[in-house]
């Protein structure tokens, strides 16, 4: 008989219970596992978070293992180390503070009302609202014309998309390449313009504060702006359409949000460690280490399964049960948004986008169902839906 560990690759994110199922059987049996290509795939909680946590032995920079990756990852941030890292983040942090994204709430909650149709209504939730709401917002932080929004929609649908045979020759496939040379001219003129003329937005600080003594050039600053984009919005595009299907699944769930909406933060935690929008993460081993007694080389890729952590039961017992009250506020100890140095910046944002969104629909609607129709889950590595049909009562 066939079994999970004969397999050469993982299943596909978007059979989401045979990849559950599977990563279950590797915490069990291979806790590090290698697959085809001679990626090493790290799936226990303990072991994830050992991995994001030591940036010396497990790096973030894949130059030595993808030279090809270096020209690409000028200014992208979740592909620096330190210093260089800190450095980066420092100038973009203080537009994420929780005083700054807090002071957003009324703008969010002002385009949440104007997006959400009255009831009844059959709708589909990406369309109305989880796509437009984040975009928009971060749009405005970084100075972009929210009128340009359908392509960013169509650069997201087509990047989260894309997939290679052998991600170590991603940065060598040719509509890959032409797709992100497309996204970061388009942001290169935007950083020019700023650079000749500042304004008050995040374009602005990336081409005009000093990091380490200099300037970002024109490149870092556009391949900085296109991380800010779009893990500026697919984040809470995902977890609001994700949110509303693990509602679905759990009868009552709804109900209990409308009388007591002070349970919603504790309910979007428990959505983020059931349905990570991005699964899994990678590093790149600078030297030869242990993990969980296997050895892995020097010069290896690392895949940090943040799913499989979330639904490890040595970490949250009883692991596949919705429990809004598990993790609590601000997360507890589920690594949806990664951990250590590279936690995920825009992590207040996408959190209190997704409250505000969860509150105005919970009193907007007695009821929100997942209706008929084609939902098309992205495949990959992220975890959630392009279209999301609901109705509304």
């Amino acid at each position: 008989m066939t079994t999970a560990l004969d397999r050469d690759l993982p299943p596909d994110v978007a059979d989401l219970p045979a990849l559950l199922d599977w990563l279950a059987l590797l915490r069990a049996d291979a806790p590090v596992w290698r697959d085809r290509y001679g990626m090493h795939h790290v799936t226990r909680a303990a072991d994830v978070e050992l991995v994001l946590r030591d940036t010396a032995t497990f790096s973030s920079d894949f130059s030595a293992v993808m030279p090809e990756a270096r020209q690409m990852s000028k200014g992208m941030l979740t592909r620096l180390d330190p210093p260089e890292h800190g450095a980066l983040r420092h100038l973009v942090s203080r537009s994420f503070t929780p005083k700054r994204v807090a002071g957003l709430e009324p703008r969010i909650r002002e385009l949440t009302r104007s997006m959400l149709p009255p009831a009844p209504a059959s709708f589909d939730l990406v369309d109305a609202l989880a796509f437009p709401l984040p975009v928009t917002v971060i749009a405005e932080m970084l100075g972009l014309p929210a009128a340009d929004r359908g392509r960013f929609r169509q650069w997201a649908d087509g990047l989260f998309s894309m997939q290679v045979d052998d991600p170590k020759e991603a940065m060598n496939d040719p509509t890959i390449r032409d797709a992100m040379g497309e996204i970061t001219g388009y942001l290169g003129d935007w950083c020019r313009t700023r650079r000749a003329a500042p304004t008050d937005d995040l374009i602005s600080a990336l081409v005009t504060t000093e990091v380490d003594g200099r300037v970002l050039d024109d490149e870092e600053a556009a391949n900085f702006s296109m991380l800010l984009l779009f893990a500026g919005h697919i984040t809470t595009t995902l977890l609001l359409g994700n949110a509303v299907r693990v509602l679905d699944a759990h009868p009552g769930a709804w109900e209990t949000l409308r009388a007591d909406p002070s349970a919603i933060p504790g309910t979007i935690e428990e959505v983020l460690r059931l349905r990570p929008p991005f699964p899994l993460t990678a590093r790149a081993t600078t030297r030869d280490v242990d993990i969980a007694g296997t050895t892995v080389p020097a010069r290896s890729v690392v895949m940090t399964w943040l799913l499989s952590a979330t639904h490890d039961p040595d970490a949250h017992p009883e692991p596949e049960r919705f429990d809004p009250t598990r993790t609590g506020i601000g997360g507890g100890a589920q690594t949806a948004f990664g951990h250590g140095i590279h936690f995920c910046l825009g992590a207040p944002l996408a959190r209190l986008e997704a409250r505000v969104a969860l509150e105005e629909m919970t009193a907007r609607y007695a009821g929100l169902t997942v209706g008929e129709g084609e939902q098309r889950p992205y495949t990959g590595r992220v975890l959630g839906t392009r279209r999301l049909p609901v109705v509304a009562t």
